[in-house]
């Protein structure tokens, strides 16, 4: 069961075009303050050094951040990092320049921080009911899997140089799923694609729907593959994903769809490969659940791939 999550969420991420930037690298010292709000959807910060205070204003909330900790944020929350516990002084703290890394140097916190970007139209269907951020924090014991990353974030982060190593983006991208996969363990997703990958007696039907997008499914083909009743299967696999299991099964088709035209697939072939006889029909239902064209979906696409 492992396995099959695993590689479902191997493809999900990979649907979501997901692309990681690092936007700081380096060291900070004496009074300060770093933030990524207002420059991203999405973003993370890891701390390979020191120690700091992550502050939340809206909420109010607060925590303490040590070496081998890391914050994910799931979509732009306002907040600010610093080393002042108390939010006014952190406010107040200036912004600096980053140092280079130096892990000698006392009383210093050392930082990799950076942006998610999701580039796929459909990023909304997966994204929404994430929760606002997730904290990997040594202290609580809480995604253990990173723990061995965090040493290889720091060597990469400390090779001489002036542009820092690509594997840190890659490393992170490797957090990343680490944090979706706990997510999902621990059902924190409130609906949605993420919520029905989260339940194991969905994770079945999930992988078939995916293997076999084009077959001709029916609700009681689904209700049969989870071992329920229709009216069982029906009632709580719209409670995981927030909608019927037949436009579940059409925003799947859909994702697939995108990837293969992005890809390159013609629209036609993109069709029939997601179980769509008539261009019409295939239009239709992709205007649906993308808000825009086949065809202007693959322009879109091409423009992309050519920046």
């Amino acid at each position: 069961m492992r396995q099959r999550q695993d590689r479902l969420i191997q493809w999900l991420l990979g649907s979501l075009e997901l692309q990681t930037s690092l936007f700081h690298l380096g060291q900070y010292c004496g009074s300060w303050q770093a933030s990524t709000t207002g420059l991203a959807r999405a973003g993370f910060h890891v701390i390979l050094h020191g120690d700091c205070w992550l502050h939340l204003p809206d909420s109010g909330e607060k925590h303490a951040l040590n070496a081998d900790d890391a914050v994910f944020f799931l979509r732009d929350v306002r907040h600010l990092i610093s080393p002042c516990a108390d939010l006014k002084e952190a406010s107040q703290a200036p912004r600096m320049p980053m140092a280079e890394i130096d892990l000698t140097v006392p009383c210093s916190t050392a930082l990799a921080c950076g942006f998610f970007d999701f580039r796929a139209p459909l990023n909304h269907l997966f994204l929404d009911s994430f929760p606002d951020y997730v904290i990997a924090s040594q202290e609580r014991q809480e995604l253990p899997e990173v723990r061995p990353l965090f040493e290889l974030l720091r060597k990469e982060a400390t090779v001489p140089g002036e542009v820092p190593s690509p594997l840190i983006t890659r490393l992170v991208d490797l957090m990343f799923f680490y944090v979706i996969r706990y997510l999902c363990q621990r059902q924190e997703v409130s609906a949605g694609l993420w919520a029905v990958l989260s339940r194991p007696e969905f994770t079945v039907l999930f992988d078939a729907i995916v293997s076999a997008p084009a077959r001709d499914w029916s609700v009681d083909d689904m209700a049969g593959l989870t071992c329920m009743s229709r009216t069982r299967f029906f009632k709580r696999f719209s409670e995981a994903a927030g909608t019927s299991p037949a436009f579940f099964l059409t925003q799947v088709r859909m994702q697939l769809a995108t990837q293969w035209i992005a890809d390159g697939m013609s629209l036609a072939r993109a069709a029939e490969s997601v179980g769509y006889q008539s261009d019409a029909a295939f239009s239709r239902a992709f205007k649906k659940v993308t808000g825009t064209l086949p065809g202007a979906y693959r322009r879109a696409a091409q423009v992309r791939l050519a920046a």
